[in-house]
């Protein structure tokens, strides 16, 4: 069978020309939603992926209209190839997994992708290891100071009359007197 999926970001959008020609390709039960494709949650994504069958084939007009990422492009093609299902783009005839050649240039594009996330995540740490040779620690600046809480404590004010002054949360101040 072949299942086709549709989707436009906005309501606004229409989604006449996808189904048009998914159902000119064979379609024969197609889903269909209105939805941001950054959301995680795309019911009809899922419920189109539920009932892909052994011998099935996903069929998408376009690529941006499934995944949100390369990364999640393979993670949806990998979940559907252990099924038996095989994925077709309509306005790119060189992304089918049900023909050798389609296999290989998906291949390729995956190859491409965890390359690209690789040299993404290895630039991300060096960056890391330069911010801390800079002194730099990454995450909120803080805002307390937790020298002058310590000298306040040993001055002999009270943990409330220390909140009082300085306006900060009771934790926060035992947080301070414990470091």
């Amino acid at each position: 069978m072949i299942i086709g999926y549709a989707r436009v970001s906005s309501t606004g959008q229409n989604l006449t020309a996808q189904i048009d020609k998914l159902t000119a390709s064979g379609a024969e039960k197609i889903y269909q939603e209105k939805q941001s494709g950054l959301d995680k949650d795309r019911p009809e994504l899922a419920k189109a992926l539920e009932f892909a069958r052994e011998g099935d084939v996903l069929v998408i007009t376009k690529l941006d209209r499934l995944a949100r990422s390369a990364a999640h492009l393979h993670q949806i093609v990998e979940m559907l190839d252990k099924k038996g299902v095989g994925f077709r783009v309509l306005d790119d005839a060189s992304l089918d997994t049900t023909t050798r050649t389609g296999k290989l240039v998906f291949g390729i594009l995956a190859s491409i992708a965890e390359f690209e996330t690789a040299l993404r995540k290895e630039r991300q740490m060096e960056g890391i290891a330069k911010a801390k040779l800079e002194g730099k620690t990454g995450g909120r600046p803080k805002t307390v100071d937790e020298d002058r809480i310590k000298a306040m404590k040993e001055e002999g004010l009270s943990v409330p009359q220390i909140v009082k002054e300085t306006g900060i949360s009771r934790a926060a101040v035992y947080r301070a007197l414990a470091e």
